[in-house]
C-alpha cells in the first residue's frame, strides 16, 4: 500500500472518523473495484481534498498552509509574476531579507525541481508550506488577480526595471522628498490605493507606519481589512504625498494635521478628509472617503420600517419641534437626516444645514460648512441661521449648552430642526440634552421625536444560504422578541413552513463566502432602528428628568420597536446575521 494511502487511514483511524472494520471493507472494495482507495474515500465523502493534503503535509513533514485569504508585500510578489505562480502553482508568502530566506506556498513542494527553479531565480533560499489545489485557487486569485497588492507589485516591479538601469534607487532625506513624491512610483502608488478603495466601497484608508513596514488597510462595511503592506522605506514619500495633496505642511510631522482634496477615477468622485497623527514609528495617515455623486437614499433603503417609518413620517409633518438622530460614530445619523430633508425638500421651504462636513450635495437645501478657525461653529451658525428666515434647520451635531438652547430655542418659535447626538439609544438622548442644561419643560414641549439607530453589514446575496438555528439560539431569539415572533411567524408563512420541516420554529441565514464579497459573506450594509416618539406619557418622564430606562420603558409600553428587536427581524428575514446583530446592538 502506498505510504501516504496509509498514513491517510492511520489518520482517519486516530480521529475516530473511521473503525478498522470500516477500513478493511474499504480497502477490499478498492481492490476488487479496480478504483484506488483515495478516489473511493472522495466519492464516498469520508475524506476531503483538504484532508488528502494535511496527510500529505504530515507524511512530508512540511507545514500545512490552510488560511484562505493573507496580505503579501508588493515587494514580495514581484519576485514571482502571476504567470509563474499560476504554471508552477506557487505563491510567495513572505521574504527574510537578513536569513537570505523566501517562504513560498506550493500544491506540490515535493517537486525538488520546481524548488531548485526558484531558489535560482529569485536568488533566495526557499522555505516552503503544501496547501491544497482549492486552497491555492482562492489564495492567487485573491493576491494577485483582484488584489492591490498584485496592481502595486507591478507597479514595483516596472520601478526595479528602471532603476537597475540607472543604478539603483535613491534613499529619501529631508533633502530628495520633494523630488521622489513627484516620482512615478509614488504617484502611481497612492492613485492605486485610492482606486481600489473606491471599487470596494471603503469608507475609510488607514496607512500605518510599523518597525519595518507600512500597512494599509480599508474598512469597509464598517470592518478594517488589511490590504496592502509596503516596505517602510516608502512611508515618507508616500505620507509626503498625500499631505502635499490634502494641502497640508509636509515639514511639520510633530502635531496632527488636517486637509481635503478630490479624487476622481472610473471608479467614480470622492472628496478625501485627511487626518495625520505622529505615532512611535512615524506619521499615520487615516482618510474618509465621501461620494460626491451618492444618491441620498431613501427611508426604506435605510432599513427603516413598519411602525418605525410611519411614526417618523408622521414626525416630519409637523412644522415645528426637534427630531434626534442618535448612536456612535459611523452609525449613519447623517444619512438618515439626509433622507427626512429629502422627503420634505420643496420649492416651498427654506432648508439650511450646518455640517461638519458636507457629505451630500442637496438640490434647493443652503448647505454651510462649519468653520470654528473662523469662528463659525454649531453655535454661532444656529444664531445667524434664525435671521435668515428658515423653515427647516438642520445642525449636525449638539454638543453643548449653547447649540442645546438654540436648537430648543429655535423649534418652540415655529421652525423644524434636525439634529444629531452621541448616545447609545433614542432614549438615551432626552437625559444627555437635559445634562447640557436644556430645561425639562421646555424639551418635554419640543421634542418630536428621537432615532437610534446602528449600521450593520448585509448578507452577500450571492452566496447566502439557510442555517438551522441551534436551541440556544432559538431561545435567545424567542426572548428578545416575545410576542413580535408570533407576528412575524404570522406574516411570514412561506419561511415558517420551510422552518417547520427542519424542526425549529424559524431559520437564519448566512454566507458562505464567494467572489463577489471577497468569501467574506457580506456584501453592504443597511441600518437597524428604533424611533421614539415623544408622547404625553414620555414627557411626563423628560419633566421628571428620569434616566434612559424609564423613557425606553415607557416608549416601549407605547409599541416602539427596540433597535436589537429591528434586528432580529432582520435576522430572520435573512437580511443579516444574529451574530452581526450582536455585535453592533449590544449595549
Amino acid at each position: 500500500m502506498d505510504y501516504q494511502v496509509k498514513a491517510l487511514l492511520d489518520f482517519l483511524l486516530s480521529a475516530g472518523r473511521l473503525d478498522s472494520a470500516k477500513a478493511e471493507a474499504l480497502k477490499v472494495e478498492a481492490m476488487t473495484s479496480g478504483v484506488s482507495l483515495t478516489d473511493l474515500l472522495l466519492s464516498k465523502r469520508v475524506i476531503t481534498k483538504e484532508d488528502l493534503a494535511k496527510t500529505r503535509a504530515k507524511v512530508l513533514d512540511i507545514p500545512y498552509f490552510s488560511e484562505s485569504k493573507i496580505t503579501v508585500s508588493p515587494d514580495v510578489l514581484a519576485l514571482i509574476s502571476v504567470d509563474l505562480a499560476k504554471n508552477y502553482q506557487v505563491l510567495p508568502l513572505e521574504l527574510d531579507k537578513a536569513k537570505g530566506v523566501l517562504s513560498m506556498i506550493m500544491v506540490k513542494p515535493e517537486d525538488l525541481a520546481t524548488v531548485d527553479f526558484f531558489q535560482k531565480r529569485t536568488g533566495y533560499k526557499i522555505k516552503t508550506y503544501l496547501t491544497s489545489t482549492e486552497n491555492f485557487d482562492a489564495l492567487i486569485g485573491n493576491v494577485y488577480s483582484q488584489s492591490l497588492s498584485g496592481e502595486i507589485s507591478g507597479v514595483l516591479k516596472r520601478e526595479k526595471e528602471r532603476s537597475d538601469e540607472t543604478g539603483g534607487v535613491r534613499l529619501v532625506t529631508s533633502d530628495t522628498i520633494s523630488q521622489i513624491i513627484k516620482e512615478p512610483k509614488i504617484v502611481e502608488i497612492v492613485r492605486k490605493i485610492l482606486e481600489h478603495a473606491i471599487r470596494l466601497r471603503a469608507s475609510d484608508i488607514h496607512i500605518e507606519p510599523e518597525e519595518n513596514i507600512t500597512r494599509v488597510r480599508y474598512r469597509i462595511d464598517g470592518i478594517l481589512e488589511e490590504k496592502l503592506t509596503l516596505d517602510k522605506g516608502y512611508h515618507a514619500a508616500l505620507v509626503s504625498r498625500i499631505k502635499i495633496l490634502g494641502g497640508m505642511k509636509i515639514d511639520e510631522r510633530r502635531i496632527p494635521q488636517d486637509g481635503r482634496f478630490n479624487f476622481t477615477s472610473e471608479f467614480g468622485e470622492v472628496d478625501l478628509r485627511i487626518s495625520s497623527l505622529p505615532t512611535v514609528n512615524g506619521e499615520k495617515i487615516v482618510m474618509r472617503l465621501l461620494k460626491k455623486s451618492g444618491r441620498v437614499p431613501t427611508l426604506s433603503e435605510l432599513g427603516i420600517r413598519a411602525k418605525a417609518l410611519s411614526t417618523l413620517e408622521e414626525a416630519i409633518r409637523i412644522p415645528h419641534g426637534i427630531i434626534l438622530s442618535t448612536g456612535p460614530t459611523g452609525s449613519g445619523k447623517t444619512t438618515t437626516l439626509y433622507s427626512l430633508l429629502t422627503m420634505i425638500n420643496t420649492p416651498k421651504v427654506n432648508i439650511v444645514t450646518l455640517e461638519d462636513p458636507v457629505e451630500y450635495q442637496m438640490d434647493g437645501v443652503n448647505q454651510v460648512q462649519v468653520n470654528p478657525q473662523a469662528g463659525l461653529t454649531f453655535a454661532s451658525g444656529l444664531r445667524s441661521f434664525l435671521r435668515q428666515d428658515p423653515n427647516i434647520i438642520m445642525v449636525g451635531e449638539i454638543r453643548d449648552e449653547e447649540t442645546t438652547q438654540l436648537a430648543i430655542q429655535a423649534s418652540l418659535t415655529g421652525h423644524l430642526v434636525f439634529s444629531t447626538v452621541h448616545t447609545n439609544s433614542a432614549a438615551g438622548a432626552l437625559p444627555r440634552l437635559l445634562d447640557m442644561g436644556a430645561e425639562p419643560f421646555l424639551l418635554a414641549s419640543s421634542i418630536t421625536a428621537a432615532i437610534g439607530q446602528r449600521v450593520l453589514r448585509k448578507i452577500c446575496d450571492n452566496c447566502k444560504q439557510p442555517v438551522v438555528p441551534d436551541p440556544a439560539m432559538v431561545a435567545d431569539v424567542q426572548g428578545v422578541l416575545g410576542k413580535l415572533l408570533d407576528g412575524w411567524i404570522k406574516s411570514n408563512p412561506q419561511k415558517s413552513e420551510v422552518a417547520k420541516k427542519n424542526g425549529v420554529p424559524f431559520m437564519l441565514y448566512k454566507g458562505i463566502g464567494c467572489e463577489k464579497c471577497g468569501q467574506v459573506g457580506y456584501f453592504g450594509r443597511i441600518g437597524i432602528f428604533e424611533v421614539l416618539r415623544v408622547t404625553e406619557k414620555t414627557a411626563k418622564f423628560i419633566m421628571e428628568r428620569a434616566d434612559a430606562a424609564m423613557i425606553e420603558k415607557a416608549a416601549v409600553d407605547d409599541g416602539m420597536i427596540i433597535m436589537k428587536q429591528d434586528g432580529y427581524l432582520k435576522a430572520l428575514d435573512g437580511v443579516s446575521t444574529l451574530e452581526e446583530v450582536i455585535r453592533v446592538a449590544q449595549v
